[in-house]
């Protein structure tokens, strides 16, 4: 199954209750929250506060990305704020295994995530115990960056390796994602699709309405 989504980074945060409505309205299945701490990457997004103040608009799924150093440490105020998947970098946990419980622990859908120029093979030990891969398709803590096509194997390359092993593991793909791309992501084993500026720049309905339409076309 294709899901898609928009991330919040993308919106015009003036209007953000409107086009997260709007989103969810047109028929995106994830809100994607994109957590950034400023010190793992350059750049602060938002926390806890933002994301539970929307939780009230929309019952989609809340797929909170932490861009964060340790961010074993805010599990459970992730949980409480009204996370349903928390996705976390390989490179950002001193012990990733345990973070990954913490998460599993708490009631909630465990993700990793691996920057462009991590190898899937660093999840070897882990890959089994992950509701969600979210492959990095751009360098983390900016949005509205190109996708950097090398990227493209990788998704093959982990979805081969979900199927060698049975596995039906969600592979989520964030960064320059657009309707032009997502077909080949599509082909390539991806199946949830972060988008930002490809949905919040211009009509919000319409161009989450797009997206969809593709999908319905290659299910």
């Amino acid at each position: 199954m294709f899901l898609l989504a928009p991330s919040i980074l993308g919106a015009d945060f003036k209007h953000l209750e409107q086009q997260v409505c709007e989103a969810a309205d047109a028929g995106a299945q994830y809100i994607h929250l994109d957590v950034m701490d400023g010190d793992f990457v350059p750049s602060i997004s938002f926390g806890m506060p933002v994301i539970a103040s929307l939780r009230s608009c929309t019952d989609k799924v809340f797929d909170v990305h932490m861009m964060v150093r340790e961010p074993g440490r805010y599990i459970d105020a992730m949980k409480e704020a009204g996370a349903d998947i928390i996705s976390v970098h390989v490179e950002a946990c001193t012990h990733l295994d345990r973070t990954v419980n913490q998460i599993k622990e708490a009631g909630l859908k465990a993700g990793v995530v691996l920057n462009p120029a991590t190898p899937v093979d660093v999840l070897d030990c882990i890959l089994d115990q992950v509701d969600m891969v979210l492959l990095m398709t751009v360098n983390p803590g900016f949005g509205g960056q190109k996708f950097i096509p090398y990227t493209l194997e990788k998704i093959r390359a982990l979805r081969e390796k979900c199927n060698m092993r049975g596995l039906s593991t969600d592979i989520e793909v964030d960064g320059g994602v657009t309707c032009d791309n997502v077909r080949e992501l599509m082909e390539a084993g991806a199946n949830v699709f972060v988008a930002g500026s490809a949905i919040f720049k211009g009509d919000v309905t319409a161009n989450t309405k797009a997206f969809l339409k593709i999908f319905e076309e290659q299910e």
